[in-house]
C-alpha cells in the first residue's frame, strides 16, 4: 500500500463521483415513487 501524502487528493474527481451518486440516488427514489403509485393505482 502506498503512503498517503496529505493534500494530494484531486477534489474534482471526488466531486464528480459524489455528483454521480446523488444523481443515481435521486433517479432511484423517483423510480420507486412511480412504482409505488402504479401499485396503488392497480391495487396490486
Amino acid at each position: 500500500m502506498s503512503d498517503h501524502q496529505h493534500g494530494t487528493m484531486d477534489a474534482r474527481d471526488h466531486e464528480k463521483v459524489f455528483e454521480g451518486f446523488i444523481r443515481f440516488s435521486f433517479r432511484f427514489a423517483v423510480a420507486v415513487a412511480i412504482f409505488l403509485v402504479l401499485l396503488a393505482i392497480f391495487n396490486a
